[in-house]
């Protein structure tokens, strides 16, 4: 056993499917509200027995204007001796964790309903300039900044996973030449790292730096968000790293199957005249209907669905299962294990 703590290995974020592969399948959805069905297994087989642990969860889904937690339940086992739910400095949802006797094995599933509609995409030609909004986000003394202002500041500097750096600031200048509306340069930056770079889940873990992932140009969706807002940070502007689920469509033919989707990461641009405003990298697409969001915050440090520390346990890695199934595909996906629905809960409308 262990002298002391150590820090337990934090959950990869894959993305959902590779460029090409499995697509996000907004065109396969009914117009309107989409109800979804999430269930995010987290398995831990410890070679020794653990005699104490803490864990953080952040795995309940965000209410936003256009997204709602109909329901959520985490099934633990072992129980812990203690939870307590609070909400972090993002605005989060946390649970949190301690266990005091050992345990060889620990399982938490998450399942949540989630009703999610589209925002309001705006005209990515419709609205300041980058550089307007590069210079209201810079300080000025004697100026007050308001409210949106300040909140949006907390985003543009390095973070664990996040750096500015010249060489980043130099990538997107292509994408960013003097005048050009913010959201308008922001999705040409989103589509050529699209282009340039290849997903690859053999290429990166959760430890590997975003100068890493640079000079190589390959990873997985949350190393193309944290090159995404290295970049969008090093010209000056506000950008934050979005956590969530993505609905996948299986290989022509086959079904849904129970386990075989990921999280995915997506980041967040701040526009004074829109709010804040969502691009995926990974799929060079603005996210409607089909991404699910789970948090935010400076990068995926701030959002790991399951972290935290443990007293034993030797080697250890996690077995992850996550599954998004619409409402309409429930029955044939779980089939007599079709999860309840709070029937009481209206649509949204």
């Amino acid at each position: 056993m262990s002298a002391a703590l150590q820090p337990q290995p934090e959950l990869e974020t894959l993305a959902a499917a590779p460029p090409g592969a499995a697509a996000p399948a907004a065109e396969a959805l009914p117009a309107g509200p989409v109800r979804y069905h999430l269930r995010h297994d987290t398995v831990y087989h410890y070679d020794q027995p653990v005699g104490e642990s803490r864990q953080l969860l952040r795995l309940t889904p965000r209410e936003l204007p256009w997204q709602r937690c109909l329901s959520h339940h985490v099934e633990i086992s072992p129980e812990p001796a203690r939870r307590l739910n609070f909400v972090d400095g993002f605005g989060n949802a946390v649970q949190s964790l301690h266990f005091e006797r050992d345990h060889e094995t620990l399982f938490i599933r998450a399942e949540s309903w989630v009703e999610r509609d589209a925002p309001p995409l705006p005209a990515l030609e419709d609205g300041p300039s980058w550089e307007q909004v590069r210079d209201l986000l810079g300080y000025h003394a004697g100026r007050p900044a308001e409210q949106h202002v300040l909140e949006a500041m907390a985003f543009m500097f390095e973070s664990p996973h996040v750096r500015l750096k010249r060489e980043f600031a130099d990538y997107a200048a292509a994408d960013f030449p003097p005048g050009r509306p913010l959201l308008e340069a922001v999705d040409a930056l989103m589509h050529r790292i699209f282009r340039e770079f290849t997903f690859d889940p053999e290429a990166t873990d959760v430890s590997t730096p975003v100068t890493e992932v640079f000079e190589r140009r390959r990873g997985v969706c949350q190393d193309f968000a944290h090159f995404m807002l290295s970049c969008l940070r090093s010209l000056g502007l506000a950008a934050r790293y979005v956590s969530g689920y993505l609905l996948t469509r299986p290989p022509p033919g086959k079904p849904r199957l129970i386990g075989a989707d990921a999280t995915h990461a997506w980041v967040s641009v701040h526009c004074p005249q829109h709010g804040w405003v969502d691009f995926d990298p990974t799929n060079a697409l603005l996210p409607a209907r089909e991404h699910i969001v789970l948090g935010w915050g400076r990068d995926f440090s701030d959002v790991s669905p399951l972290r935290g520390v443990i007293l034993g346990g030797g080697e250890h890695e996690p077995e992850i299962a996550v599954t998004v199934v619409p409402a309409d595909e429930i029955a044939q996906v779980y089939g007599h294990d079709d999860p309840s629905f709070p029937a009481s809960v209206p649509l949204i409308r």
